[in-house]
């Protein structure tokens, strides 16, 4: 997303990118961006949470209006997981002992839907 924002603006089409991953982001250059400390998919806030999700793009577009200088970014203010102190990253994408054997398994029904669907002609690749 982020070279197609950079390929835009150097079309003269202003873009904000609001993302999840600042280190990647930030390192491609794009012009705006709002940055969400979420987990990986959640960079506009907290499903179900409409009344974060309208000021994470309020600010959105508060930076595509505002943002004078090139490389702009811009924090939220929003936690995760205020109670945990924000314990999502002890967890995110971990793998140990506890959860190995509940991901394998779902790992292998996910290749067998995939196997089921490219039999019946729903795959997207063939």
């Amino acid at each position: 997303m982020s070279l197609v924002a950079r390929h835009l603006e150097g079309a003269g089409i202003p873009t904000v990118v609001v993302g999840s991953a600042r280190d990647i982001v930030e390192e491609c250059g794009v012009a705006r961006f709002v940055f969400t400390d979420f987990p990986l998919g959640n960079p506009t806030g907290k499903p179900g949470d409409t009344a974060m999700q309208r000021d994470i793009v309020g600010t959105a577009l508060a930076l595509a209006e505002h943002a004078w200088t090139a490389r702009t970014t811009v924090q939220t203010p929003y936690i995760w997981d205020a109670d945990n102190n924000d314990g999502w990253r002890d967890h995110f994408m971990r793998v140990d002992d506890a959860n190995r054997a509940a991901l394998a398994a779902a790992g292998e029904a996910r290749r067998r839907d995939q196997a089921a669907a490219k039999a019946d002609g729903r795959a997207r690749t063939a």
